[in-house]
């Protein structure tokens, strides 16, 4: 019996698995001079959906974990390593992708701003607005349409926002946050006393530096009765030391046929 390379992707009787990967970042838009939704594609340079845009992705290999083939694969293509990576669905249509069968499972990420100007983008690399994407490769908008769903209806009950923001934040910063996810303008007001009633915020004592005019109050959760590192189930993140070991190593060359 011959051993699989690593680089294999892993097949089962009637299917090949991959993972893909969703990576949101908040950004600045130019056409309605807010924050707003942005994730990045690669461009497909090969048949099915040749010159298309796809998520982030490749083959599962025999010997690698699912986690640590999402990080690999997201840190590959982009040179990200963001600090909050789940897993979000797992995608599996027969007649998703021409040919074999292939089996999805999709991870989805959420970096800081900062940190997302740091991707690579090249003319096979690019970030697109969340709601304004053109027509991907296989079911790639469903995957990318369920995942915004999954985010708008979290941030409105639980500390996802937090992995868009630094561990000390203002609370006009936070209220952005809601505002570009859920695509609505927020009362200041209802915000804050809704988030003050809540009990997850501490006011840590420090102000905002260098303010102009009446500096801002710096918050940051209660993590108290909660791991720094959970995602917003409330499970701990156990990608964390995965994307850790990921960030150290250099990027390799970027995909430049994401999989299905």
């Amino acid at each position: 019996m011959h051993a699989v390379p690593a680089s294999s992707p892993r097949q089962t009787p009637g299917a090949t698995l991959a993972v893909s990967t969703v990576i949101f970042a908040l950004r600045h838009d130019d056409s309605s001079d807010l924050k707003t939704l942005w994730l990045p594609l690669v461009r497909r340079t090969r048949e099915p959906h040749l010159n298309q845009w796809a998520l982030p992705g490749g083959w599962l290999p025999d010997g690698e974990e699912l986690a640590a083939a999402a990080a690999r694969t997201l840190h590959e293509t982009t040179a990200l390593a963001p600090t909050y990576l789940e897993q979000l669905y797992t995608f599996g249509d027969v007649n998703r992708s021409p040919g074999k069968r292939v089996v999805s499972i999709v991870y989805w990420a959420l970096v800081q701003s900062d940190e997302a100007a740091r991707a690579a983008e090249s003319d096979n690399v690019r970030w697109f607005g969340a709601d304004r994407l053109p027509p991907l490769a296989f079911d790639h908008n469903r995957i990318v349409e369920y995942a915004l769903w999954r985010l708008r209806t979290k941030v409105e009950y639980s500390r996802i926002a937090h992995a868009f923001l630094g561990e000390t934040f203002t609370l006009t910063q936070l209220r952005e946050v809601h505002e570009a996810v859920l695509r609505k303008p927020l009362d200041p007001a209802n915000f804050r006393r809704s988030l003050e009633s809540s009990g997850t915020l501490i006011d840590t004592g420090r102000q905002v530096a260098g303010a102009r005019h009446r500096p801002a109050r710096l918050y940051r959760y209660d993590d108290s009765e909660s791991h720094p590192n959970q995602g917003p189930s409330g499970s701990p993140n156990s990608l964390t030391a995965t994307l850790e070991h990921a960030s150290q190593q250099h990027p390799g060359e970027l995909h430049d046929d994401p999989i299905g």
